[in-house]
């Protein structure tokens, strides 16, 4: 995509819109480069990096006052972009950690940690900024950055802080060399308590996974 496609609010670097454009396009250009497989050793740091720097746009589009677009009801974008490929490539590539728990909300008390997968969720968050990046590319600013916003609360806002942990656990692990614990046989289909959760895993040495993921033990 062309500088002038994506600056379609101008060339400003300080305007707001341009600079959350730019930090979505990259998330989804860096993402879409990872799942290609054809630099495995570096996925799961590259990773890490590229949604901590979303979250930073998210961050600042959750302390911006509300968007409200310009018209009451969403134009028509045709057919949403495809990401099942996209899924199933960063299944393949992160197999066996792509399974982790989660506690969807932390305020609502004795909720148990369900299971989920980073590969569901890098493509859940590619989706919703997708949609957003092509109101952007029509030129439609303001709903571009309402629809951000808005997802980024109520969807790839949590979903990315879910990825974004399971990826630091799973780095920290490995360089701090300690035992990596893998959801052995868990699957995102079940409906599982915390005990069960913890009598499923299975332990998985943090060096079987260094060299295949990129990752080094501090010595």
């Amino acid at each position: 995509m062309s500088d002038a496609t994506l600056h379609a609010t101008g060339q400003d670097p300080d305007n707001f819109a341009v600079q959350i454009a730019d930090q979505v396009e990259s998330f989804l250009v860096a993402v879409t480069e990872v799942a290609k497989g054809d630099e495995p050793d570096s996925a799961v740091p590259f990773l890490l990096l590229e949604v901590s720097q979303l979250l930073l746009a998210g961050g600042r589009l959750g302390a911006h006052e509300d968007i409200v677009p310009d018209e009451r009801y969403e134009p028509d974008l045709g057919p949403e972009p495809d990401v099942d490929e996209l899924r199933e490539r960063l299944a393949e590539m992160l197999d066996p950690v792509d399974v982790y728990s989660e506690v969807f909300d932390p305020y609502e008390p004795r909720k148990p940690p369900v299971p989920a997968r980073i590969s569901d969720d890098l493509a859940d968050v590619m989706a919703d900024l997708r949609h957003g990046m092509a109101h952007y590319k029509a030129g439609r600013t303001t709903e571009a950055m309402w629809w951000w916003q808005f997802s980024y609360f109520s969807n790839w806002g949590s979903t990315a802080s879910a990825t974004l942990r399971a990826l630091q656990s799973l780095v920290a692990h490995v360089r701090l060399n300690q035992p990596l614990e893998e959801l052995d046989g868990l699957d995102t289909d079940q409906d599982l308590s915390e005990d069960a959760l913890a009598e499923a895993a299975g332990k998985v040495m943090a060096e079987e996974i260094a060299g295949p993921l990129g990752l080094r033990e501090v010595k």
